[in-house]
């Protein structure tokens, strides 16, 4: 499975005996999962059962929707109704302040239409099982169409970052192949400044000789190279995974960020450092790549 992007878009609709849904939702990046989807007021009872199904698709980001529930077709046209209540209390009390403001008398049938709550020309079902599953196909199709747009951006981000680790471990090839003779040559210059100093290695005590071959194997990187290598090896593997990297991945940059700044700290050659920053300003790139991936 192709790697996935944390932004995307999806719409979806379903009908049922008269029944609408609609659902839209849209994701962006964010380091945890967080989901808001509005609901009509009569299905907020079934916010928890919209949020497990969006999950189990998303791992990753931050999800806004919106659900519109509408009656529609002939459906509509028999929940028309009138509320004979409302409409008699609204008459009464119209009458009343018409005379006491000594007004004409004109109301008629007409009037109901712009009376409030009197005529009701569509009514939602109350019974949330029932709107469940148009909702919840409704919701797949949405899901559907976003985890389609966050895979495509992913392919592209994929095929960068796939590059992108490749020329980054060149790099820490040519370091590499530096490795061997940077102990040796701080050894030597070690050697040399203390030559210039005066000190006479020849015969000095075995405890500096000691001293200066210790201090000169602080400068190995070896161990810092081989954790280097077991870190794109993992790369390579997490590219190959079925399940979200971009948490696996973002750590792995953190470390191999932490193994070259050891490097150029404990290497104290020109061309290594050189290396070392050119590694560090690839692997910064990466990074911001990589929090755009679930």
């Amino acid at each position: 499975m192709a790697l996935r992007s944390m932004t995307g878009f999806g719409w979806g609709r379903a009908l049922h005996r008269g029944l609408a849904v609609e659902v839209e939702l849209s994701a962006v990046n964010r380091k945890q999962f967080d989901v808001h989807v509005t609901l009509p007021r009569t299905l907020l009872a079934l916010e928890s059962r919209v949020y497990d199904l969006i999950h189990r698709r998303v791992s990753r980001g931050a999800v806004t929707g919106m659900v519109k529930v509408s009656v529609s077709g002939q459906a509509r046209q028999r929940s028309i109704s009138v509320d004979m209540d409302a409409a008699r209390a609204c008459v009464r009390e119209l009458r009343r302040a018409a005379r006491a403001l000594r007004l004409p008398d004109d109301l008629t049938a007409l009037s109901l239409v712009s009376l409030p709550e009197v005529i009701q020309y569509e009514k939602l079902p109350e019974d949330t099982d029932r709107v469940w599953p148009v909702l919840r196909r409704a919701l797949r199709e949405a899901l559907g169409q976003l985890a389609a747009m966050r895979e495509r951006e992913g392919a592209a981000l994929e095929a960068d970052l796939v590059r992108r680790f490749a020329a980054l471990h060149r790099q820490g090839d040519r370091v590499k192949a530096l490795a061997p003779r940077t102990a040796e040559r701080y050894r030597r210059a070690l050697r040399k400044r203390l030559e210039d100093a005066g000190i006479e290695l020849s015969g000095s005590e075995p405890a500096l000789l000691r001293e200066i071959a210790l201090f000169a194997d602080r400068c190995e990187i070896t161990e810092e190279l081989v954790r280097l290598d077991s870190h794109f090896r993992q790369v390579s593997r997490l590219f190959a995974s079925r399940e979200p990297v971009g948490r696996s991945l973002d750590f792995l940059c953190q470390e191999m960020l932490r193994e070259v700044n050891t490097i150029g700290s404990k290497a104290n050659d020109a061309a290594v450092s050189r290396h070392v920053i050119q590694f560090k300003a690839g692997l910064e790139t990466i990074r911001e790549q990589v929090q755009n991936l679930e």
